[in-house]
């Protein structure tokens, strides 16, 4: 049963006590909002739904962004790009209590920012913000009365993923023009294992078994350790690479060589147009099931999680799936 009390001159003092649950106290100005909130309270209670606004009350949601960049994403291979990604949600709501963060706000974000960003990267904000919520309930024992507000929007359409091959001609291009030879050991095992950038830039030859024909990834985007194996043309590759003292394969870090791919398809002896170097990892992901590879082995040296992306990283041509019907 709920006590209602004058406090003061123009408060009320609402306390609700009901066994089994927590005693609730709550003040407000207006006495009708102390009933209203009262009846909610207690028909939660009945209902046995009840689940206790204290905290998410008392916590802002730039609170549960910093606790999540200080203590969660130093573990995160993504940290640079989410922390970006915490700075547009604190500019956003930041200041709002969790227990008031609802799903019409968060719809309203996203629609601003489809206006500035593209749908990829709205969907990559929305993502990190709900991992942040779920932490909060989870592993910090903030409820949400109402649950993930997150889980209620509709995210953007994913934009059409880039279908562009890449053909045997226009490699050959890229490794004749490149005096760099780090540059065409990074290109050559880009088409021939589907690793990632990241993923190129952190091999270390300690992980490389040649003799073997495998290069063990113990960091990966997706924080799934994988091992890859290496086909003959990247094995030889390797082999033609000089050691460095550090132990890592390569001296380029992974920005560095997106630019030295571009430098190398935009001079006048390769001439090669609209052309990135994640479009490797497509290519050799279609050319692991050219090759006859079945979804769970490709998935397996690709490192795809679901299907689905498998799919957007997949392209293969009408005219050799003919061949193959006969």
């Amino acid at each position: 049963m709920a006590t209602i009390r004058k406090k003061g001159e123009r408060q009320w003092h609402v306390q609700i006590r009901k066994r089994g649950y927590p005693t609730q106290t709550k003040t407000f100005s207006i006495r009708a909002d102390a009933e209203r909130w009262a009846t909610i309270i207690e028909s939660e209670m009945e209902r046995g739904v009840f689940v206790s606004r204290t905290e998410a009350e008392a916590t802002l949601v730039k609170e549960v962004l910093e606790r999540y960049e200080t203590e969660v994403l130093p573990t995160k291979r993504g940290e640079k790009s989410d922390k970006s990604r915490i700075k547009t949600l604190q500019e956003t709501f930041g200041d709002y209590k969790l227990a008031s963060l609802t799903s019409t706000q968060i719809a309203k974000f996203r629609d601003k920012r489809l206006k500035i960003v593209g749908p990829q990267s709205v969907i990559h904000e929305i993502n990190l913000l709900n991992r942040v919520l779920k932490t909060a309930t989870m592993d910090w024992g903030i409820a949400l009365p109402g649950g993930l507000p997150t889980a209620q929007v509709r995210k953007p359409i994913k934009p059409r993923g880039r279908d562009r091959r890449v053909t045997p001609a226009e490699v050959d291009k890229i490794l004749d023009v490149s005096e760099s030879v780090e540059l065409r050991t990074v290109v050559t095992l880009a088409v021939e294992t589907a690793m990632r950038r990241g993923e190129l830039a952190s091999l270390e030859w300690e992980n490389i078994d040649l003799k073997k024909r495998i290069a063990y990834l113990p960091k990966t985007k997706s924080d799934v350790p994988r091992t890859v194996p290496l086909s003959t043309a990247a094995v030889q590759a390797l082999e033609n690479l000089p050691h460095q003292i550090s132990g890592k394969v390569f001296s380029l870090q992974a920005e560095s060589m997106s630019q030295a791919f571009e430098r190398a398809c935009e001079s006048h002896r390769a001439n090669i147009a609209n052309l990135r170097f994640h479009d490797l990892r497509h290519e050799a992901t279609s050319r692991l099931f050219e090759k006859g590879l079945n979804v769970m082995e490709v998935a397996a040296i690709t490192g795809h999680k679901t299907l689905e992306m498998l799919k957007r990283y997949t392209h293969l041509r009408a005219e050799d799936l003919a061949k193959r019907l006969g």
